[in-house]
């Protein structure tokens, strides 16, 4: 009995500070939305201006496609993101596509010239102006949703900090194919910004 209790007393003890330290440390860790996941069911996207909420919950209930990028007017996703999804045979066949952003300077900067400069809805007036950019006659139907808070993005754990180049929290660049409400397929970039997994050409391959 004594010896038992000698090599009990004997064994390294955890500290509730140590405890403490592990659980921050996963709760910490990438928790990506899900393959099975519902679309978040959020009021807070803005498609031309703030009167104008989508929730996406209620949108989605056939086929889809969720688009996010880092910055709406930046190079990449001007040049060859989105334009990628835009000029795709198999786009048709993809069902209701959104592209959602947390704007940021290339908007503001692209914009200046041409918004009023005391607007207070400068995020769904870029949005609006992006989506006039890229695609004048709306031949895609692909709508172009504000996500001025990034209260959707954060939703489904795919904000960065991207404070050094944008000056505050973007999405990461993603495409998520949706089934019925529910997330069927998860294109997260893995390095935030890059175009590879996300694009036209590896998203609808299969469509």
């Amino acid at each position: 009995m004594f010896s038992t209790r000698r090599l009990v007393s004997c064994l390294p003890r955890t500290s509730t500070l140590q405890v403490h330290a592990r659980a921050a440390f996963h709760a910490s860790s990438p928790a990506y939305v899900n393959v099975g996941d519902h679309v978040p069911n959020l009021n807070v996207l803005h498609e031309n201006s703030p009167g104008d909420k989508v929730n996406l919950a209620a949108e989605l209930v056939g086929n889809g496609l969720i688009i996010g990028v880092p910055a709406a007017f930046s190079p990449s996703c001007s040049n060859s993101h989105i334009p990628g999804y835009i000029n795709h045979p198999k786009l048709s066949s993809a069902g209701q596509v959104f592209v959602v952003s947390v704007n940021d300077a290339f908007v503001y900067l692209f914009m200046f010239p041409i918004l009023d400069r005391s607007s207070t809805d400068l995020d769904d007036c870029s949005m609006k102006a992006w989506a006039s950019a890229l695609d004048p006659s709306n031949a895609s139907g692909i709508r172009f949703l504000a996500d001025p808070a990034g209260e959707f993005t954060r939703t489904l754990d795919l904000a960065f900090d991207g404070g050094a180049v944008f000056g505050g929290d973007r999405s990461k660049r993603y495409a998520l194919v949706v089934e019925d409400g529910k997330v069927k397929q998860v294109h997260v970039e893995p390095d935030n910004t890059g175009v590879d997994v996300s694009t036209a050409e590896k998203v609808l391959k299969d469509w």
